[in-house]
């Protein structure tokens, strides 16, 4: 499995704009078996996403998707910098299912 968590800073008063950019398309990203966004508690223009796959491969052809590549295009110019990203091996948990 592969994994990542990164964490966004959307510019200043478009977190909302963006977590619903990056929640809207979700359930058709063949191969992922989590995704979740998550609002940073400390610091109110920060997004987390931890996302975990069957393959690293399975993620690189999420970035392919028409849908997603809209997404990114329309998230883009709302994130005013990255903070933490990290790649991580998911070995399981609640709700995680390896394929």
């Amino acid at each position: 499995m592969y994994g990542m968590i990164v964490q966004m800073l959307a510019a200043p008063g478009k977190r909302e704009e963006l977590v619903a950019i990056l929640t809207e398309s979700t359930g058709a990203m063949p191969g992922c078996l989590s995704y979740v966004v998550a609002l940073d508690a400390a610091n109110p223009d920060a997004v987390w996403v931890s996302e975990a796959w069957d393959s690293k491969g399975s993620h690189a052809a999420s970035l392919e998707l028409p849908e997603v590549k809209a997404a990114i295009a329309r998230g883009r110019p709302l994130i005013g910098g990255m903070g933490t990203f990290v790649e991580t091996q998911p070995v399981g948990g609640h709700g995680l299912v390896a394929g």
